[in-house]
């Protein structure tokens, strides 16, 4: 509400409080001696207290042209000196400096809650030269490409790359997940996050002023700064109440007055009524459930682009889920190869060629299923993908394509030959591989539902959300085994989907209500765009993801989404409790004064109470257990083997894909 310094304030808040003393010994009847402190008291008092708050709310009116609350509360004080009551307006001055500076305090900490990761940040780095040798530099000074080595319990100065090494990673800090992650060549780790065990080869892949971390604080500072609905609609009554409380404390005086009593009677009672009417509760109620569920969030792994996507979030009723690398754990695994040549290594060769330029699941599982029989992929150039249909791309033979039954029909090719009947039949992705018309072979490739889905799932119904989606390109067969798996219903299974069709979907499920789409944050761009509320998954080290969504889960656990739809559904209980208390307090206040004989002391310390109230309300959010790995899903982690799957249609003598 001030725009003064914390640290001005609470100077000048003592300075009151130091006043208000004198004035109180000056004043008691037990201690005569000393009743020349009472004037130095409230002068101290009305200085401290009355000419930052007139400087303020005057400073608002000239630049803003808004009428700040800081000038009703030196009215009324005014008011109250003129009518022969200073020591209840120096009570009011005093309080209404001493709350506004516990408001800012509080909701400072709320801001500084996500800050704090920047002490998490190491200073130095131990960077590995061309010759071998390593040398210790400040972290600021890292740039792309430089190898870093990571002992056991050094924290991760950028974010990369593991060249060389193995070690558990705590991600804590990123993820907010309590369970340290394996990590081994080629996966990414984050800066501020500990290596635990094992010494560690990083190439940086992102500078410090790009790291995981520094988008993290950027992001949620712009969505503290940028206002959820109930914040702008707070703010818009707030101004034009505290018009209306002038207007009213004005005509209440004349009322009084024409009533019959003295000018100062009247004074009194319109000063009183300008301390119980005044709208510092209500206006503050909501910033301090917003700043504080979005601070705590964050600390747990989740970040809302602003209150206004914690506020949708809240009112969702429906949930629609992207499969893979969502519901599922997009760490598949290849079952079964048909090559209609017989080459089944020259096949895999040109499939993982193909698939070597797509950042798709499947893709990475025909990887590594090649290089877990030594195959070396095909040169191919030119590659374009093709959105929930598939791959395409050249080699020195001419165009290649890889993917779905969509694609093949795209391309002129025929898919029922008798060798594709065992693929067809399993409840498993299915990926053909083609030159122009004809088919040259199939691989079935199988995912597991993460362990954390099917309990996250049940907590959004058990939340009271009415219904949940699950939407996929794959076939119908696939989609109902992971459904199956996840508790869904026939009828909650989409499969066989295009782009175009999810986003169809989902705009015929937002005709019921508000509905939340569930994707990686790379894929489905445009539903993302579509739903009430777009949400990414394992966003954490993705510019993409974290662009791409209006609430981004930087780890891989399901639970956190339903700890975030929780913790919405909390902010939204405690902002609807700060304005009961808020308004309850104010009408009680201004009953009080208009019909009864209410002390302006009385209406000052039910006024600042009821501020201070909402505002420590609100803060209780900053607790949520959203911050914590208490009563969290099992997770299966990227580094983890994946489940093996069904050997039965296994067509190769081959070890199971890599983990």
């Amino acid at each position: 509400m001030k725009r003064m310094s914390i640290d001005f304030e609470t100077v000048i808040s003592g300075f009151a409080v130091l006043g208000m003393i004198l004035a109180i010994v000056g004043t008691w009847p037990l201690a005569e001696e000393l009743s020349t402190l009472r004037w130095p008291g409230l002068v101290l008092v009305y200085g401290a207290g009355g000419l930052p708050a007139a400087w303020s709310g005057m400073s608002a009116l000239w630049r803003d042209h808004v009428l700040d609350i800081d000038l009703l509360m030196v009215v009324a004080a005014a008011a109250a000196a003129a009518v022969g009551a200073p020591f209840e307006g120096a009570v009011l001055l005093t309080l209404f400096s001493v709350s506004t500076t516990l408001e800012h305090q509080a909701l400072g900490r709320a801001r500084r809650a996500v800050e704090a990761l920047m002490a998490l940040r190491p200073e130095t780095a131990f960077r590995k030269n061309e010759d071998g040798t390593v040398e210790e530099v400040p972290a600021a000074e890292l740039a792309v490409g430089d190898v870093v080595v990571l002992r056991p319990g050094a924290r991760v100065p950028s974010d990369g790359v593991i060249l060389h090494g193995r070690g558990g990673i705590d991600e804590a800090n990123i993820t907010g997940e309590s369970m340290p992650v394996s990590k081994e060549p080629g996966q990414q780790v984050f800066e501020a996050t500990v290596n635990l065990d094992g010494i560690l080869d990083v190439t940086v892949t992102r500078t410090v002023g790009d790291s995981t971390i520094a988008r993290m604080i950027q992001l949620v500072t712009e969505a503290q700064e940028a206002k959820a609905p109930s914040e702008r609609f707070s703010a818009w009554f707030g101004q034009r109440y505290t018009v209306g409380v002038l207007l009213s404390a004005t005509f209440a005086f004349a009322a009084f007055y024409w009533l019959g009593r003295d000018w100062e009677q009247s004074l009194y009672k319109a000063a009183t009524l300008l301390v119980a009417a005044s709208p510092c509760a209500i206006v503050i109620s909501v910033p301090a459930a917003i700043l504080s569920a979005l601070s705590a969030a964050a600390r747990g792994g989740v970040l809302f682009k602003g209150g206004g996507a914690l506020e949708t979030l809240a009112a969702v009723d429906t949930f629609a889920f992207d499969k893979t690398g969502t519901l599922t754990n997009g760490r598949a695994a290849v079952t079964f190869v048909v090559a209609l040549d017989g080459e089944e290594d020259r096949f895999l060769s040109l499939l993982a060629g193909l698939e070597a330029h797509s950042e798709h699941h499947v893709a990475a599982a025909i990887r590594r299923e090649a290089v877990a029989n030594g195959i070396e992929p095909t040169k191919v150039v030119d590659v374009s993908s093709r959105p929930s249909a598939g791959i395409i791309g050249y080699d020195v033979f001419g165009p290649l394509w890889a993917g779905n039954a969509h694609l093949a029909a795209e391309m002129g090719a025929t898919i029922d030959n008798p060798a594709f009947q065992k693929l067809a039949d399993s409840a498993q992705t299915v990926v053909y591989l083609g030159r122009g018309a004809t088919i040259l072979g199939a691989v079935s490739v199988a995912d597991e539902a993460r362990a954390s889905s099917a309990p996250a799932l049940a907590a959004l119904r058990a939340s009271g959300v009415s219904r949940i989606v699950m939407m996929t390109g794959d076939r119908r067969p696939v989609a109902l085994r992971i459904g199956a798996e996840l508790g869904l219903a026939p009828d909650e299974v989409h499969a066989e989907m295009l782009p175009h069709d999810k986003v169809r979907q989902v705009g015929e499920l937002a005709r019921d209500g508000k509905v939340a789409f569930v994707g990686d944050g790379v894929n489905d761009a445009a539903a993302l765009a579509r739903a009430d509320v777009g949400i990414a998954m394992g966003a954490a080290g993705s510019d993409v993801a974290l662009q791409a969504a209006d609430v981004a889960l930087l780890s891989e656990d399901m639970k956190k989404l339903a700890d975030a739809h929780r913790l919405a559904r909390r902010t939204a209980a405690i902002i609807r409790q700060n304005l009961v208390v808020a308004i309850g307090a104010m009408l009680v206040l201004v009953t009080g004064g208009l019909f009864f004989d209410l002390p302006l002391p009385l209406a000052v310390i039910g006024h600042e109470g009821g501020t201070v109230l909402v505002v420590l309300n609100g803060l209780r959010l900053l607790s949520d257990r959203i911050r914590s790995g208490d009563g969290a899903a099992p997770v299966h982690r990227q580094s983890d083997p994946p489940a093996p799957a069904s050997n039965a249609l296994r067509g190769r003598a081959t070890s199971p894909a890599a983990p």
